[in-house]
């Protein structure tokens, strides 16, 4: 029997892969811009809306990053809204473990739960970076290690006190006038990071803990969505890469007593849509160069160079002079990205001799690329021997255009997957998040404790 292709809507957001001076590009603020892409993801029978979050603008060259001045709004409040103007679609977003409290968020997130019959997920995140800390009281930041450590714990404690409420709390008996079966649960977390107690004030939701997703591709990162997610956010979306990330990421299932069904493996994926392979080929060259303003291919070469480039001609060569890997960051709110600069640097110099490219038709040609390109028959085979073959068990598309980025893919793609069976054509199975991804129900919190505790 073949695997369901589970898939996300990725809102996109402030980077330079979205086009926000294409003509047809909206608001990336605007509540109508979230309404169009959840909406149209229902449409096309999705399994839920993603939304990431940063606290903190990011800089370049002491500056805010051009990119993202539009900032980002609040996920709570957006994923609350589009609840509203939704039925079926789950509500994912992400939220920090590094800056938050568990008593907030996990109030927050069963709050979300409820409001939405039971369609909220959680893409837990941690932060490495003091320049964001400087926004909130405790400041600085938390070593890699030591920040996996507090987001285990995070988890932890939020499902313990979405459970602090029994299944049976709330008679709700009008004609004996009794509400509570008991007096309002009280609930207890000790732990490395929290302490803390009192009384939840939000009953057991429809999914009892929202789904629990994680993104990323370090090995801690693999561990704990090992130990605390149902699903993982990864980069991995080429078909060879993913194989071999899938099969490490449920290889450690196993020392947490858990199955590989258990953690869904989701890549963000891109796309570009043509009526001939030419035509889909031509479009992303379109898009690349829309992607790649002569601004941003600087900005681009400056998170290899880690240096002021802004005197060099996007349209000439590259700079003749190697990175200082020693020299102090001048990129702010993002963690660096390439563990050798000057061996990128020095590769991406014989690229651009080979070929005879400037520093932007370079950057075009390395930096991200279209996940699928091709017809919608050729998409929907690409996406579908991927999850078939355990290259993952879906994707969060993330499209180039607010708010209509998605709209082709629902008409054109959407259909043919539909056709092979691997993608539903209705949400008439199942009522929840969790049930709709395959999941089982939720585990209990002291299991999860337990097999953490073993492993």
């Amino acid at each position: 029997m073949s695997k369901q292709v589970i898939l996300g809507a990725h809102f996109p957001g402030v980077n330079n892969h979205t086009v926000w001076s294409d003509p047809a590009a909206g608001s990336q603020i605007e509540f109508g811009s979230f309404a169009h892409l959840a909406r149209t993801a229902e449409a096309g029978a999705f399994d839920f809306f993603f939304l990431a979050e940063g606290l903190r603008l990011r800089e370049q060259r002491g500056k805010i990053h051009d990119l993202d001045v539009v900032g980002r709004p609040n996920t709570i409040t957006v994923l609350a809204a589009i609840a509203a103007v939704t039925d079926y679609l789950g509500l994912a977003g992400t939220i920090q473990a590094t800056y938050n409290e568990p008593y907030e968020i996990a109030r927050q997130f069963a709050t979300l739960d409820h409001l939405s019959g039971g369609r909220a997920g959680w893409n837990v995140v941690t932060s490495p970076d003091a320049f964001t800390g400087e926004n909130f009281r405790r400041g600085g930041y938390l070593d890699r290690g030591d920040r996996y450590v507090r987001a285990a714990e995070f988890v932890q404690a939020a499902r313990e006190l979405w459970e602090s409420w029994a299944a049976d709390a709330i008679a709700a008996d009008k004609e004996k006038g009794e509400f509570l079966t008991a007096g309002p649960p009280r609930f207890e977390y000790k732990g490395l990071n929290f302490d803390i107690s009192g009384t939840f004030t939000a009953p057991r939701s429809p999914q009892v803990h929202p789904v629990i997703l994680q993104a990323g591709d370090s090995d801690g990162g693999r561990e704990f969505a090992a130990h605390s997610a149902d699903a993982i956010f990864t980069r991995h979306s080429s078909y060879d890469a993913g194989r071999a990330f899938y099969a490490d990421v449920k290889s450690r299932l196993a020392r947490y007593g858990r199955g590989p069904a258990e953690l869904k493996v989701l890549p963000g994926a891109s796309f570009v849509l043509g009526d001939t392979a030419a035509e889909a080929d031509e479009h992303a060259r379109h898009i690349r160069r829309q992607q790649v303003s002569p601004q941003t291919a600087i900005l681009l070469l400056e998170q290899v160079w880690n240096t002021d480039l802004s005197a060099f001609d996007a349209e000439g060569p590259l700079p003749p002079f190697d990175p200082d890997p020693e020299a102090a960051s001048i990129i702010q709110g993002r963690t660096r990205m390439y563990d050798d600069p000057v061996a990128v640097a020095r590769k991406w110099r014989a690229i651009a001799e080979e070929k005879k490219l400037s520093i932007r038709d370079l950057i075009i040609e390395v930096t991200g690329r279209q996940t699928f390109t091709g017809t919608p028959a050729s998409v929907a085979e690409a996406i579908n021997r991927s999850v078939q073959d355990d290259a993952c068990d879906g994707f969060i598309l993330v499209p180039h255009l607010i708010p209509a980025g998605l709209d082709e893919f629902a008409a054109k793609v959407v259909p043919l997957l539909q056709e092979r069976g691997v993608l539903r054509s209705s949400y008439e199975q199942g009522t929840t998040l969790r049930d709709r991804l395959g999941l089982p129900p939720a585990r209990p919190a002291a299991a999860w404790a337990a097999a953490r505790g073993q492993a």
